[in-house]
């Protein structure tokens, strides 16, 4: 516990100094945490990241990552990242077809995704930090209702939870800790909007930290069903006492995307 502890206040100082410089070192910064999670997502499969598919899975990943200005090219001026990405999953699917499925579907099925899952949710945090009007504070909140939520079940969870939320994937958590964890990131999502006055109105306010809490909790089972299926404890062991990367940001890449879809960032 205490070495958890220790990683936990070096990785949360370390990540908001960074989310607070912002501009091209948090770019730089965040393109080089998705890469360890994409390695990590890789290993789990038992891939070498230096392989042909693990050099096609950054491949795709990295494409979804870095800003849409970073990919600007003359050529392509009409064409979207998106319709470009769209077009490397055709000819992903036509590698198939020439190396005689020796490169089968399911891989293709396993680059497409990751890279999506990894690329998509990375993407999505660089974008609300380069919001030029509150990209700062935005990602503080989402930070601070993730860490909220994760402190609130886990507390509640150890001293009354008692029914098991879902135990096929993660035997651990309660209702009663998910219950907590959305009662913890309110508390915490209202404090902050009083000290930083959030351009929210209170029902937005109320919508955003829900969506955010409960959704931040599904992105942590989503991590918890890919360890359960490929066998491992930890995605990683870059943060002692928390595991890897994704053990770290599956909440935040899981919900990102959707708070933007859902266009609570304007």
């Amino acid at each position: 516990m205490k070495q958890r502890m220790i990683t936990a206040v070096i990785g949360a100082i370390v990540l908001l100094s960074i989310v607070i410089i912002g501009n091209i070192v948090f770019t730089i910064a965040i393109a080089v945490v998705a890469s360890i999670a994409m390695h990590e997502l890789l290993k789990m499969k038992h891939i070498n990241t230096f392989s042909f598919m693990g050099l096609v899975s950054f491949l795709f990943m990295w494409t979804l990552l870095v800003p849409t200005d970073w990919v600007d090219i003359e050529l392509l001026v009409h064409v979207s990242k998106v319709e470009l990405f769209l077009m490397m999953i055709l000819l992903l699917l036509a590698l198939t077809v020439i190396t005689k499925n020796t490169f089968t579907f399911d891989e293709a099925g396993f680059v497409i995704l990751s890279s999506v899952y990894i690329g998509y949710g990375f993407h999505h945090l660089i974008l609300t930090r380069n919001m030029e009007e509150n990209g700062l504070t935005l990602v503080f909140l989402v930070l601070f209702i993730i860490w909220a939520t994760d402190s609130g079940a886990y507390f509640v969870g150890r001293k009354w939870g008692k029914h098991k939320l879902w135990p096929e994937i993660s035997p651990k958590k309660t209702v009663e800790g998910f219950i907590g964890g959305i009662v913890l990131a309110g508390i915490v999502g209202w404090l902050f909007q009083i000290l930083f006055a959030v351009h929210f109105s209170w029902y937005i306010m109320v919508a955003f930290i829900i969506v955010t809490s409960v959704f931040g909790q599904l992105g942590d089972l989503v991590e918890s069903a890919l360890k359960r299926h490929y066998a491992v404890k930890d995605s990683g062991n870059v943060l002692p006492g928390h595991g890897g990367i994704l053990d770290r940001f599956d909440s935040l890449i899981f919900v990102l995307p959707i708070l933007h879809f859902f266009h609570f960032f304007g």
